[in-house]
């Protein structure tokens, strides 16, 4: 890793150019003068002061509890209505919200893709292929954030952590063709040289940020509305990239400048909101202010948050959530195991869990019990009984997520030294799939055994129960779950994942190879066709 001098990047530019006569000769030797043109034109970007930009947030490889909510990540948004209130013409393609439109994205001069640990893949197919065309690639997202390197084999720049005070000034380099060295948290190669310039500062006023734009989506928003009150989080939990990706300091909004986001989104009968936060209520005086706001001003849709269970202690905020109408809030329990609590760091028992599950429930709020398992002081029994903790305690709904080593964690760092990855297989990194060694059950003990928890949480004779109790709420919610359980299950990837698991429990492997799921055919497959076209073309 090379920190960034300052450098004359005129010479980066003329060791492109006679890059590019290389591929001219190659490209026009097959009659591919078009998109040869096109290379050119979209490498040695216009300058004119307008640029068109694309940003994209690919899908996950993997259905989960809340696909079937289109529901964006706000960062490319953001981006994007940063770069169209300076004078760009920018579209942002979420593909959970709708298809990629590959004619704008071959029409834009700047791609920029956003990706998390399971989306990497997918990401860095896009990447590539866009590469070949000539379209200059952008990284963004907390995995290229901490695998620049790797990133930068698929597309020419990374835009490393907070990119909201940089964004204009990387663009406008690229316009000029100078000063890149000067961009906070830009990596960039050179050669076999990669040059990682310093992290950019974390913004210190989150009001700074304009309203998302959502009329920048390449389709319709569904009816959940994300809104985000702040970033940062104090814990420091060692399984969590949030403290390295957005710091350990809470940076708060004004209530008011929500409360006009929140009039802003003209909402709805049926829409909700949900504060994306690590954690809504990491200062309660902030959250009870706003929430306040809300009710005085009758700006109360259904909404939901993450939170701590620890904030159910406060009943005056209780009491505020439950007249400003928040109906799901969504905790990270982790654990049922003391020891793994403490190892989690999460400063808080398993008396205080039961605790905060009655007083939620008693002020009228459901709750989403989010739990992770495979931890080196769980074993079988911690696993198992986990199901059962859930289901006495009248959880609403859960997620039984495997323990996954995310670049950027302390936990990654540790599973890595230590040997006990048993694959980079990114797109497997999504919380169901075991990626690496537990110490005190086996790979395939922990797949199935958290598998198993899910089930039996949505096992048809809960959802039956529920049924007969009149819990028709309760009742669409686990029935949603036990689909998704019975779909999964049958999914060939992941019963051939529990066949590769039980290999490598009984040492027939040692280690999985890092391509087992193919998670891009589908840009593949357009970008062959339109090769092919383009070569019938030049015949003609």
């Amino acid at each position: 890793m090379i920190l960034m001098q300052p450098i004359d990047f005129i010479n980066i530019f003329k060791e492109a150019n006679n890059q590019f006569s290389i591929i001219k000769k190659f490209l026009t030797s097959f009659g591919f003068l078009e998109i040869y043109a096109t290379l050119i034109k979209s490498y040695f970007l216009k300058g004119d002061g307008e640029m068109k930009i694309v940003f994209i947030e690919p899908m996950p490889p993997d259905f989960h509890i809340f696909s079937r909510y289109a529901l964006p990540r706000l960062g490319t948004i953001i981006l994007g209505t940063i770069l169209k209130k300076a004078g760009h013409q920018v579209e942002v393609m979420v593909e959970t919200v709708e298809k990629l439109n590959y004619k704008k994205i071959l029409d834009a001069e700047l791609v920029g893709i956003s990706a998390i640990t399971s989306t990497a893949k997918r990401s860095y197919v896009l990447g590539d292929e866009l590469k070949k065309l000539g379209k200059t690639v952008v990284f963004g997202g907390p995995h290229p954030t901490f695998l620049a390197e790797e990133a930068l084999e698929h597309g020419h720049f990374v835009l490393r952590g907070e990119a909201e005070s940089t964004i204009i000034p990387f663009v406008q380099a690229l316009e000029e063709k100078t000063g890149l060295e000067k961009i906070p948290g830009l990596s960039f190669r050179i050669g076999d040289k990669f040059f990682h310039n310093p992290n950019p500062p974390f913004c210190a006023n989150l009001d700074d940020f304009p309203f998302p734009d959502f009329s920048l989506l390449n389709g319709q928003l569904g009816n959940i509305k994300p809104v985000i009150t702040s970033r940062g989080c104090p814990y420091n939990c060692s399984f969590c990239a949030v403290t390295e990706l957005f710091g350990r300091k809470y940076r708060f909004r004004n209530p008011e400048r929500v409360l006009e986001e929140l009039e802003q989104l003209n909402l709805e009968k049926n829409d909700a909101v949900f504060f994306y936060d690590d954690n809504f209520v990491a200062n309660p005086a902030n959250s009870k202010c706003l929430l306040r706001l809300m009710i005085e001003n009758k700006i109360t849709p259904k909404w939901t948050a993450q939170l701590r269970a620890d904030a159910s202690e406060d009943e005056e905020l209780l009491e505020l959530m439950r007249l400003a109408n928040c109906f799901f809030v969504y905790i990270g329990l982790e654990s049922i195991n003391p020891e793994t609590l403490r190892a989690y760091k999460k400063q808080i028992n398993l008396e205080e869990i039961r605790s905060a599950i009655e007083r939620f429930h008693k002020y009228g709020i459901r709750i989403h019990g989010m739990f992770v398992l495979g931890a080196d002081t769980d074993n079988l029994e911690t696993v198992r009984e986990t199901a059962k903790f859930a289901l006495k305690n009248k959880i609403d709904t859960v997620q039984f997520m495997i323990l996954t080593p995310i670049p950027g964690t302390r936990f990654y760092k540790e599973i890595e030294s230590e040997g006990r990855l048993l694959t980079r297989d990114w797109s497997l990194y999504d919380g169901h799939h075991v990626v690496y060694r537990p110490r005190n059950m086996t790979p395939y003990q922990l797949q199935k055994e958290t598998f198993k928890g899910m089930a039996r949480f949505y096992s048809l004779w809960q959802v039956l129960w529920l049924f007969l109790r009149l819990d028709f709420i309760s009742f669409i919610y686990r029935s949603y779950g036990n689909h998704l359980v019975t779909r999964w299950q049958r999914e060939r990837i992941n019963r051939r994942y529990y066949k590769l698991m039980k290999e490598i429990s009984n040492d027939a492997r040692a280690r999985l190879e890092d391509n087992i799921r193919k998670t891009a055919e589908d840009i593949r497959r357009y970008f062959k066709n339109l090769r092919k076209k383009a070569l019938r073309e030049s015949k003609d």
